[in-house]
Parts: C-alpha cells; sequence; structure tokens
C-alpha cells in the first residue's frame, strides 16, 4: 500500500483536516476509505479530507503519516494531482462522468426489480435496464444530464443532483429504506427549471411520467413507477409530503441548509444569481417568507435521521440569513 495522510493543519467547519491520497491508484485510495467508514463526498478529485480526529485510526490502518511538502511530492509524481488550474473543470467532468454511472446502476436495480415482480421477465446479469432496452435508458439519463447542465442554472445545477442524491446516501447510512422511485424523484425533480415555483415542480412531474411511462422504459404499461415518481416531485414544491418516501427525498433537497456557514453563503449567493430579474427588495421578501415558512413549521425536516443530521445547523444558517436579508422571524 502506499497511502499517505499529512498532518491536520486546515481549518473548516469548526476542525483541523488533513489530506490522505495513494500515489498508486485512485482505486486504492477509494477502498482503504471505504474500509475506513470515509464518506464519499470527502473525496476531492485526487484526496480525501478527513477530520484530525481520524489520523491515528487511519495510520493505525495502514496509511504513512507524512509532512504536506512530502505528500504533494508524492502526488505529483504519482500522476494523480489535479493542479488548481484545472480543478474547476476537472471536477465538472468528473461529476457528470460519476452520475451517468450512478444512471446506469439505477437502471440495472429497476431491471432487477422488474424481473422480481414479473415471473415472465428475462434473467438478468445486472447489466440491462428497465425496459431490458439499454439505448432508451441511456438516452433518457443523457438528456437529464443535460437538462442539470443548463447554462442558465447556478445552484439546481449538477451538483444540486449529486448532492441530493449523496445526501439520500447518507439517510440509507442512517438506516433509511431509499427506494428506487425516491431516487428516480431526485434524477427528475428540478429536471424543469426556468425559476417559476411550483410550475416547474409540475413540469418535471410531467417529464418523468411522461418519460417514465414510454414503452421503451415501461414495455408493461402500468405506469405505476411513472405516476409514483410524478407524485414524489410535485412535493418538492412545498416540502409537504407526509408519507415517508416524499419526507427522504424533501429532507435530501433541504439539506443543503446545514452545509457549513461558507458554503451555505456560497448556496444563497447562488440562488439569488438565479433569480437576477427580479428586483433586491422583492427577492428579499419572497426568499425570506420561504425561509420563515421553513423554521415555522416545527421541524425543518421531516424525518428522524433528517433532524438528527442537519436540524441545528440549518436552523443557524438560516438564521443567519433571514438576519442578513433583514427579515428575523417578529420584525
Amino acid at each position: 500500500m502506499a497511502l499517505l495522510v499529512d498532518d491536520p493543519l486546515w481549518p473548516a467547519h469548526g476542525m483541523t483536516w488533513a489530506h490522505l491520497v495513494s500515489d498508486t491508484s485512485l482505486e486504492e485510495l477509494h477502498e482503504f476509505a471505504r474500509n475506513q467508514g470515509l464518506p464519499p463526498r470527502s473525496f476531492d478529485l485526487d484526496h480525501y479530507d478527513v477530520p484530525a480526529s481520524a489520523l491515528d485510526r487511519l495510520v493505525a490502518a495502514g496509511a504513512k503519516h507524512v509532512d504536506r511538502r512530502t505528500l504533494v511530492t508524492r502526488l505529483a509524481r504519482s500522476g494523480l494531482r489535479v493542479r488548481r488550474v484545472r480543478r474547476e473543470d476537472e471536477r465538472h467532468a468528473r461529476r457528470a462522468e460519476e452520475l451517468a454511472t450512478r444512471w446506469a446502476r439505477l437502471g440495472s436495480a429497476l431491471a432487477r426489480r422488474s424481473a422480481t415482480e414479473d415471473e415472465d421477465a428475462a434473467p438478468t446479469d445486472g447489466s440491462s435496464t428497465a425496459a431490458g432496452t439499454d439505448a432508451a435508458w441511456r438516452d433518457l439519463g443523457s438528456d437529464l444530464l443535460e437538462r442539470w447542465q443548463e447554462p442558465h442554472r447556478r445552484y439546481h445545477d449538477l451538483r444540486h443532483l449529486e448532492a441530493v442524491l449523496l445526501d439520500l446516501d447518507e439517510l440509507a447510512a442512517d438506516g433509511a429504506e431509499i427506494t428506487v422511485a425516491v431516487e428516480l424523484a431526485a434524477w427528475f425533480h428540478d429536471a424543469v427549471h426556468e425559476g417559476r415555483t411550483p410550475d416547474d415542480e409540475r413540469a418535471s412531474a410531467e417529464l418523468a411520467r411522461a418519460a417514465l411511462a414510454s414503452p421503451a422504459i415501461d414495455p408493461t404499461g402500468s405506469g405505476d413507477l411513472a405516476d409514483e415518481v410524478a407524485r414524489l416531485v410535485l412535493t418538492t414544491a412545498e416540502h409537504d409530503g407526509t408519507d415517508r418516501d416524499a419526507a427522504l427525498l424533501g429532507d435530501a433537497d433541504l439539506a443543503i441548509l446545514a452545509s457549513s456557514p461558507v458554503r451555505y453563503e456560497r448556496y444563497a449567493r447562488d440562488v439569488r444569481a438565479e433569480y437576477a430579474h427580479v428586483p433586491d427588495e422583492a427577492f428579499a421578501s419572497g426568499r425570506s417568507a420561504v425561509l420563515t415558512a421553513l423554521t415555522g413549521r416545527g421541524t425543518i425536516f421531516a424525518t428522524p435521521e433528517g433532524r438528527a443530521r442537519w436540524e441545528e445547523r440549518a436552523r443557524h444558517n438560516v438564521a443567519a440569513e433571514l438576519d442578513r436579508l433583514g427579515r428575523r422571524p417578529g420584525t
């Protein structure tokens, strides 16, 4: 093994962080990270960000503790280092590639489910899609990825799609069952985005219903999955779903509210940029109404898992934004 971890010198989120790398292969790095329980979202192109509290455990598991200069030198010599000037383009390319891979896995999961439910279905080796038609599933995934990369998007882009899917993974790690319908709804929930709620959610729901009921995707013609995904997408307009699946999707969609203060401020700026056509006073009023409604309903997050993970940080961030907007509740 050629795993290296440097000194935890970088402050963020109230902690100090180190970098974990491999100077051999990313495959080795990812395998080690999985075995040590590091979350996938802590990977950043060529390294994992790891908290100081994990340093001794990682070294005991086989990582070599080195200084920052040694780590950077070894990583550069390996050819795995992504230089600063290329990082943003590389992040985007890898994000799109990883999402395409995830879409393919979702198609295989849907195919296996369909085969289980249909006694006459042909056996699947895990490579077929929901309809047994690879091209149709790939084309649908490509269309969705193109939609999430439309140039007018500033927040509701590939980063948001990836974040919602990863937040569903975190809820699953806490014991929640994430159904195929919930994951599909995550893919479709902002597939149409023109900045008009709830019209965007209605259009996204109709897109899901039409796409998933297509004979190329669902040869049975039942439409049950398409209807369920469309229903879940609609609940994201007001985050008012009362059933478990809608609650899980809504919590993953709102998890950005619990991000670090720096990330939250960037999120707030990106949301403002998507509504650049709205005058400042009107935006502040509308945004404040949305945030006040979220904080005034008892809990922001609808599931026990979501509340345990995100409630406290989200309330702190939202209160800070309301202060900046000059619209604290009761003022």
